[in-house]
């Protein structure tokens, strides 16, 4: 089996098979997508055509694993009730949309706590995934919790959060860990000066059968800065040096997909950052 299948955040316009197109054209071996807008709260049900068209189109391409990113809008560690069902039912959609499309992975940032704190909050995105579990029973498609920047009350920024959620959880075996390069760096993980130390906290508290992707995500700002700025592969803070560090520590799992998403408003592409990254994890 390889040891790093990648990827790339790719875009939907015109249809979500696009999506697979793209990354199939650029040489991916997984993508990640939106099913909607993340900045809307409202989304359009998939119809019979889109779902047949995006099944198709997996089969020719083989692309594989299949990710979704959700909406940033939700937020499932919210202590308003409110807020939190809408989150909810926002959440459980998204998941119904994935599972239509055979997708494996929905990637969610864990959540804010609002000023609630971070036991309270861990708590409460474990109520929250139960209740998700609950209405998705029997689904393929699986949870991958997302690690963050720490900027604000936001959770994840710590790899003990995730501990905390899992042991709450009714059904953990439904749930995996997307680790984001760029994320972990700006929150004060040095995975450049001292990679094995990482990978040592991130196994004693979280465990590598869980790690199922990861963002490979160069970062603009740097180490415990807590700003969440993606760069391109080899041209932050991180560097070419840092990835191959990284991303070298043989407790790794085989078949770790590695979904690039860095920006592309510059004229560079996800094509030149896969290719950068597979160059550089050549002989990993």
């Amino acid at each position: 089996m390889p040891r790093f299948l990648f990827g790339a955040h790719t875009g939907v316009a015109g249809g979500l098979h696009n999506g697979l197109i793209e990354g199939h054209e650029i040489g991916c071996d997984t993508i990640q997508i939106f099913t909607s807008s993340p900045r809307q709260w409202a989304a359009k049900p998939l119809t019979d055509d889109a779902i047949a068209v995006w099944k198709a189109k997996v089969a020719e391409t083989k692309l594989s694993p299949l990710v979704a990113h959700d909406s940033y809008l939700i937020n499932l560690a919210s202590p308003d009730s409110e807020a939190r069902q809408k989150s909810l039912r926002a959440f459980i959609e998204e998941l119904e949309r994935c599972e239509a499309l055979g997708l494996d992975y929905l990637v969610s940032h864990p959540g804010a706590h609002m000023g609630s704190g971070e036991e309270a909050g861990c708590a409460q995105i474990a109520a929250s995934l139960d209740t998700v579990h609950q209405a998705t029973a029997g689904f393929h498609v699986k949870v991958a919790l997302e690690t963050t920047a720490a900027k604000g009350t936001t959770l994840g920024g710590v790899f003990e959060h995730f501990p905390a959620i899992l042991s709450r959880v009714a059904e953990p075996e439904r749930l995996v860990i997307c680790l984001d390069t760029c994320h972990i760096y700006d929150a004060g993980y040095d995975l450049v000066g001292d990679p094995k130390g990482v990978w040592d906290r991130f196994a004693a508290t979280v465990g590598f059968d869980r790690l199922k992707i990861i963002h490979a995500n160069d970062s603009k700002f740097g180490l415990a800065s807590k700003r969440d700025q993606h760069a391109h592969i080899g041209e932050g803070t991180i560097g070419d040096a840092g990835f191959v560090a990284f991303l070298s520590d043989p407790r790794l799992p085989e078949s770790l997909a590695l979904i690039v998403e860095t920006p592309e408003e510059d004229g560079k592409g996800h094509r030149e950052n896969v290719a950068k990254l597979r160059e550089l994890l050549a002989h990993v």
